[in-house]
């Protein structure tokens, strides 16, 4: 999705960076060398830790075994990672900070037993495709692609190549096909006219794609992300609710990509308000987006998934974020535990779908992910630098840790 025009007063960035640099510990990092899945160095002395792990605790569910969204069974991620160059911006040719995160909502054949699925769009200055098709027919059927503004048609044309490759029967005597592809603004940091993400990543982010734990911070389409003026990227976390609500487990993963310094919340303390300096330069304004997907193994149905994914808005707004004017909000849910067939059947099917007067610990388990799986985004980034002076910083954990004892909102880390 478009940020809006950067300022170039001269004096406003420097008043920004001069913040920037004299808080920044140790010497500036060298950008790495050029490679797919390379990540962006940490700031000196400090290694990257997730939220819970830092003993920021959200909600009240337990997580999953590995807090990620492939704690749903048949859930698997991957990423490729472009990060190369340093200096001056040379338009087409870098520096390059971008790069393509796939979703596989199953481990088998999704194509000819889909799964339900829904979407909500909390603001529209952004890109989502294949959300019609998802609305009217309930089912995702594709991999999800998450990559920047300009690789959407590149990162389509792979979905469709994966898509092709997996199911020869496609175009000739199966329906056609429509993937899922969204994206955020990486521009900021990345040379994004030079459309350096191409079909083949994201076949090699799919080969790559794992049920394992998931990379985070900025890695994949999270490479050149900034939320709340801090470095960010991908994030993931899951929840698994009570016995008593079926035991189901729910899980989250975001592009996050928005919100403005001064409206950062992290579990109710005004973190944004307490740390103000280690603004990017230059300014974005807090401009951006968010891409959020939701799984669950549960038995719902695309109607109950519309509910969940219209809550994912909760959990963004307990963030901070007033979904600004610029912001492409853009959500999805699926679940695994109904399937539906490709090939036509009786005149009726059946569904199962758990009782809507139980799904409340539903709602919570997906409002609980998402607002960690934000926050894991931005506490495992690290700072990372773009074309000529462009920066955007890593959040200093310790600072954040500091504020969140201030407030009395410190657990014991990994809880």
């Amino acid at each position: 999705m478009r940020r809006p025009r950067l300022r170039s007063d001269a004096a406003l960035a420097a008043a920004l960076l001069l913040p920037s640099l004299l808080a920044c510990a140790g010497p500036r990092p060298l950008p790495p060398a050029s490679s797919a899945g390379a990540l962006s160095a940490a700031p000196a002395g400090e290694a990257r830790r997730r939220a819970r792990d830092l003993g920021i605790v959200i909600g009240r569910l337990p997580t999953g075994r590995l807090n990620a969204i492939t704690d749903v069974h048949g859930v698997r991620v991957g990423h490729v990672t472009h990060h190369r160059g340093a200096g001056r911006l040379d338009p087409g040719k870098g520096p390059v900070r971008t790069g393509v995160t796939v979703i596989l909502p199953t481990s088998d054949d999704f194509w000819h037993n889909k799964v339900p699925a829904a979407s909500f769009v909390l603001n529209g200055n952004g890109e989502m495709t294949g959300l019609h098709y998802v609305m009217e027919f309930g089912v995702l059927e594709t991999p999800i692609v998450f990559t920047n503004t300009l690789a959407v048609g590149r990162a389509l044309d792979g979905a469709i190549q994966y898509m092709l490759r997996r199911y020869p029967g496609i175009g000739v005597d199966e329906p056609t096909v429509t993937p899922i592809v969204g994206e955020c603004d990486d521009s900021v940091l990345n040379d994004i006219r030079g459309l350096h993400v191409s079909a083949e990543d994201v076949l090699e982010a799919a080969e790559r794609a794992a049920d394992g734990p998931v990379d985070e911070g900025a890695v994949g389409g999270g490479t050149g992300m900034i939320c709340y003026d801090f470095k960010c990227g991908i994030g993931t976390a899951s929840r698994v609710l009570p016995e008593a609500a079926g035991g189901f487990t729910v899980g989250a993963i975001v592009q996050a990509n928005f919100g403005a310094r001064g409206e950062l919340r992290v579990d109710g303390v005004p973190v944004g308000q307490e740390i103000r300096d280690l603004l990017p330069v230059p300014a974005v304004h807090g401009e951006g987006s968010l891409l959020a997907v939701v799984a669950t193994d549960a038995p719902l149905s695309a109607r109950q998934l519309e509910r969940v994914a219209r809550r994912i808005a909760l959990a963004v707004g307990r963030t901070g974020t007033i979904s600004r004017d610029g912001s492409g909000d853009l959500f999805l849910a699926f679940a695994t535990g109904n399937r539906v067939p490709a090939a036509p059947g009786g005149l009726t099917r059946d569904l199962r779908e758990v009782d809507d007067a139980r799904l409340n610990p539903m709602f919570q388990g997906a409002e609980e992910a998402v607002e960690e799986a934000i926050l894991n985004a931005m506490t495992m980034a690290t700072t990372t630098f773009g074309q000529g002076d462009h920066v955007a910083h890593a959040i200093p954990l310790d600072r954040l840790r500091e504020a969140m004892r201030r407030y009395g909102r410190l657990g014991e880390p990994g809880r």
